[in-house]
């Protein structure tokens, strides 16, 4: 059977529909879009203005810059999805989230004055495309520590090695993949394994949902867009990436809006460092979106050895503030994975918990802020990368 064809609502163009964003009811009829860049200049409310003869008011974007600032939060985003834009007694306004959007309902719904901004879920990647360098030692610590604190946190295993389950002894029955591929609700897959502390785990079907990824359109955006519903339920969503260059990787880095970068103390993993910073200035520029740095944190640091020392040097002279204290060598890390405990749990008095809740303790600062790390700083760092 062949797909059905439409006429675009924006360029007028004929053509054959092959994606659901492409068709929507709109009052009684459909709308057809043939291209994202189409629905983005129809969601903007550039068409209906350009038809009309009216200049552009400034409140939303232009027809050539489908950016636009969020009426809840004020946030600037760029249009992406039909729900994040709306008319409303004539006026057309934005919403940079589904939070901002059921916020603004509400507000229609009770009839009550200014809307208050929807809390602010941060969203941390643990990540660096080089193996070996702590990254589940480093999410599984400080998600830990963060609900040690008091926070609601969700730890998301992003690697289909499964690290996550195995060092805190669970396995999901719904996984990552049940998330990305069948559209299970975060909550469903979220398994509660401490106060405060619920983790989405991942196996080796993860490689299948990269597949089902790599063939869906916005496939960088699906994991922002399935972890999009989590709403009040978490303070801090962190994730555990894979070390790799992969679709699911964009994907978690899409969806985070900060990072913290794992980066062994020796003379590879330094070199490693600067794929990372282009990475993430390739997530910015291409996929437009801002991934700031909470830190590049030195890992297996031996103060005895002079490779390590140099490599911290190396990091503080590049990286300056951004440089977090190291995590010292200590083998009550390397144990407490098979106690299925974090280090706080296993002992809290050891060297890795004592840095361990010196980055906890940091992550807590940023948090309160209303942005994780400096655009400006980040931004410089990739381009001397």
């Amino acid at each position: 059977m062949s797909s059905p064809h439409g006429v675009c609502r924006v360029c007028e163009r004929d053509f054959e529909v092959r994606f659901r964003y492409q068709v929507r009811e709109e009052a009684g009829s459909f709308v057809y879009v043939c291209s994202m860049v189409c629905q983005q200049r129809l969601l903007s409310g550039a068409v209906d203005a350009e038809r009309a003869g009216n200049h552009h008011d400034g409140h939303g974007p232009a027809a050539s810059e489908p950016g636009c600032v969020c009426d809840v939060c004020a946030r600037s985003f760029q249009l992406e999805y039909p729900f994040q834009a709306a008319v409303t007694d004539g006026e057309r306004r934005y919403y940079c989230s589904t939070e901002c959007r059921t916020a603004a309902v509400e507000r229609q719904e009770t009839g009550s004055g200014l809307i208050a901004p929807p809390r602010v879920v941060r969203r941390i990647a643990v990540f660096n495309h080089k193996g070996g360098t702590g990254k589940t030692t480093t999410s599984v610590n400080l998600a830990a520590g963060l609900a040690e604190a008091g926070y609601n946190v969700l730890l998301v295993d992003a690697d289909g090695q499964g690290n996550v389950g195995a060092s805190l002894g669970i396995r999901g029955e719904k996984t990552l993949y049940h998330v990305l591929v069948h559209g299970l609700a975060p909550e469903e897959a979220a398994i509660p394994v401490r106060k405060g502390l619920d983790v989405i785990t991942s196996n080796e079907s993860l490689a299948a949902a990269e597949l089902h990824l790599a063939q869906r359109t916005g496939r960088d955006r699906v994991l922002r867009e399935r972890l999009g519903t989590l709403g009040d339920a978490y303070d801090v969503v962190v994730l555990d990436c894979a070390p790799a260059l992969s679709l699911m990787n964009q994907n978690a880095l899409v969806y985070a809006d900060s990072v913290i970068v794992p980066v062994s103390c020796d003379y590879l993993s330094l070199v490693g460092v600067k794929q990372v910073l282009k990475t993430l200035r390739n997530v910015r520029e291409l996929l437009k979106h801002d991934v700031d740095i909470v830190g590049v944190l030195p890992t297996f640091y031996d103060a005895r050895n002079r490779v390590a020392r140099d490599a911290v040097e190396a990091l503080r002279k590049h990286f300056g503030e951004k440089c977090l204290p190291p995590i010292r060598v200590n083998t009550r890390l390397r144990e407490a994975p098979t106690a299925k405990q974090s280090i706080f749990e296993y002992d809290p008095e050891c060297h890795g918990a004592t840095d361990y809740r010196q980055l906890v303790q940091h992550v807590m600062a940023v948090t309160e802020r209303p942005a994780l790390g400096s655009p400006a700083d980040f931004h410089g760092m990739a381009a001397s990368a």
